[in-house]
């Protein structure tokens, strides 16, 4: 991995969907970590088995699976080959590490696993960590939907996303970036781990919804800026050996905003299903706890009855 800009002369065949499988390739830096984090995952729900623990398959699957596994496809297939050529490309990119990768790491619970199977030491150490300030700080509802809405606007509309383009190490970063404020984000509102930040549930909806017209104002902002994103970048690659089947750069930004704009509201409404779908569930095991309860009480009035 180095610091050098992208080489804008290197030709690469006409993009197309079967380019997502064609194009696969190997970024060393994101694929080891890529590894490490599934792999540690799954040592965990091993340990769990050995000592005849149950663990939801469910969790295995949105972590490593979905999770994981769409960070490599965004970040390793031909989305990674192509997110420096075509803006459009990028912001499919930007949108399954922003938001599909978060939901799916916090439908995983990997804080609950990490609780259930580390060492009594460690243990005790995530714990401080999930009781400090800082996390409190990290998961306080207003600051991380901030940080979620500016965030693109910040990258996309400064020199941020120029430097993406001229550095390896920030584009790689930028990566990282996105996953780590969606997961702030997301983490409190959908995930099932004991982090702070948890708030009712007509709030978490509330938050969700908040979004999606953000979402849809910057992908409308985008498609419809007199001033290119990366213009004398995207420029330079038409006139290269790509500019045969290159669009023109106007064009694909005009692309990549809607894309923006429509698939930051179809994954809103996904999470908002989400979340719906776990307040009903939460409601209903509240309200069997409260029929225990109330059971509980009429026995034991009973019982003072029998006993007058």
């Amino acid at each position: 991995m180095d610091n050098t800009a992208w080489d804008t002369t290197a030709a690469l065949p006409e993009w197309g969907w079967g380019r997502l499988l064609s194009e696969w390739g190997l970024d060393p830096w994101l694929f080891v970590a890529t590894v490490w984090v599934a792999g540690l995952y799954l040592v965990g729900v091993s340990t769990l088995r050995r000592r005849g623990d149950a663990w939801p398959w469910s969790r295995t699957f949105f972590f490593v699976v979905l999770g994981m596994g769409s960070f490599a496809f965004a970040t390793q297939s031909g989305l990674g080959a192509y997110d420096t050529t075509l803006l459009s490309v990028h912001m499919v990119q930007h949108m399954i590490l922003a938001m599909l990768v978060p939901l799916a790491l916090a439908l995983g619970a990997p804080v609950t696993l990490a609780l259930r199977t580390l060492p009594p030491r460690p243990r005790r150490w995530l714990l401080v960590v999930l009781h400090s300030r800082v996390a409190r700080v990290l998961t306080f509802p207003p600051l991380t939907f901030t940080l979620y809405v500016v965030s693109p606007w910040a990258l996309y509309f400064t020199r941020w996303y120029d430097a993406s383009l001229s550095s390896t190490y920030v584009h790689e970063m930028m990566h990282v970036h996105l996953v780590l404020v969606g997961s702030l984000f997301f983490w409190p509102l959908v995930g099932v781990d004991p982090v702070p930040g948890r708030v009712a549930y007509p709030f978490r909806m509330l938050m969700i919804l908040m979004t999606l017209p953000f979402h849809a104002f910057l992908g409308v902002t985008i498609m419809g800026a007199s001033t290119l994103l990366a213009g004398d970048y995207y420029a330079a690659l038409r006139e290269g050996p790509m500019a045969g089947w290159l669009p023109t750069v106007a064009a694909d930004q005009h692309l990549a905003g809607g894309i923006l704009w429509a698939s930051g509201d179809l994954v809103g409404l996904l999470l908002f299903g989400v979340l719906f779908a776990q307040w009903v569930r939460s409601s209903m095991k509240e309200a069997a706890r409260e029929d225990r309860r109330l059971d509980r009480l009429e026995v034991a009035a009973r019982a003072r009855d029998a006993d007058r």
